[in-house]
């Protein structure tokens, strides 16, 4: 399959599973689950879904298997989007086309979407079998909570709350954006790695790098495409980050060199792959998809 064909392929496994994973509609609360519908499904590229579909090619992992691991990623994300939605913190109307989980609800219940969500994620990757070996799948538990918490996701939107009309310099900027974007985009694709046979130490650091890098690149793109796209494009609120006085890679760098930065980390990227040969097909595809989705 093509590239197009084969994420089609991820984007409908991953919706599924989701549908399947998430509670009841007709189960009570009735409006809590049916505020967490609309905030997972039907909705985004499923990046971080189709990484850990990727990544688990490296080690012939289940794809169905790959499926569970990545919709527990997808509810972390999605709880994240819903709560950085909220008027105290980025107080955005539009997400993914359609109104902000508060708007079409209230922020009660956009709040407790969030923390349902999140404590979903941990359920389906405690009850469901992953791996043969348990201590495995104990350690892909540890792996996206880190990645959720204080040092990773959670810590990275501290900070950016933080430096709201302050100037971050390069080194600043990496640090925050590692945690607040990076640290779930590495989690996906370690996931899904770990899905399949037996992580060598090796793999698991080229991997871990590779979505360190991608999940910087992928923060320099959302920043470009802040400034230069439409919010029809986006399905969010174009500019918003400049309106806000958010430090930015455009911010700090210009549009130029930001787009130049791109370019450089997928390049790099890219070396990390090399060691996997054709297994690192679809990685190498969602690399380019990722940085050149727009430019």
């Amino acid at each position: 399959m093509d590239f197009l064909a084969w994420s089609a392929v991820g984007q409908k496994c991953i919706e599924a599973t989701l549908l399947t994973l998430l509670p009841s509609l007709d189960a009570a609360p009735q409006q809590l689950h049916e505020a967490m519908h609309y905030a997972v499904l039907q909705g985004g590229k499923r990046v971080r879904p189709l990484l850990a579909f990727a990544a688990g090619e490296l080690t012939q992992a289940n794809p169905a298997t790959v499926a569970v691991a990545a919709s527990a990623v997808e509810m972390i994300h999605a709880y994240s989007l819903v709560h950085d939605d909220l008027p105290c913190m980025d107080d955005d109307v539009l997400r993914r086309g359609k109104p902000t989980c508060h708007v079409q609800y209230d922020e009660p219940t956009a709040l407790l979407v969030g923390d349902a969500l999140q404590s979903l994620a941990f359920q389906v990757l405690a009850e469901n079998k992953l791996h043969v070996d348990q201590s495995v799948q104990l350690k892909m538990v540890r792996l996206l909570a880190a990645a959720s918490g204080s040092r990773g996701m959670a810590g990275g939107q501290a900070i950016d709350l933080e430096s709201v009309g302050e100037v971050l310099n390069l080194e600043q900027l990496e640090f925050m954006h590692s945690h607040k974007t990076g640290a779930i985009i590495r989690a996906a694709c370690l996931l899904g790695l770990y899905c399949g046979q037996t992580v060598t130490p090796a793999t698991h650091a080229s991997v871990n790098e590779f979505g360190r890098l991608i999940g910087l690149a992928f923060q320099v793109v959302d920043d470009v495409l802040d400034a230069e796209a439409s919010t029809d494009t986006l399905g969010k609120t174009a500019g918003k980050d400049l309106e806000q006085g958010k430090p930015t890679y455009v911010s700090a760098m210009g549009l130029d060199k930001s787009k130049t930065l791109a370019l450089q980390l997928r390049e790099e990227a890219m070396e990390i792959l090399t060691e996997f040969g054709d297994r690192a097909r679809r990685l190498r595809e969602l690399a380019d998809f990722i940085v050149l989705r727009k430019f």
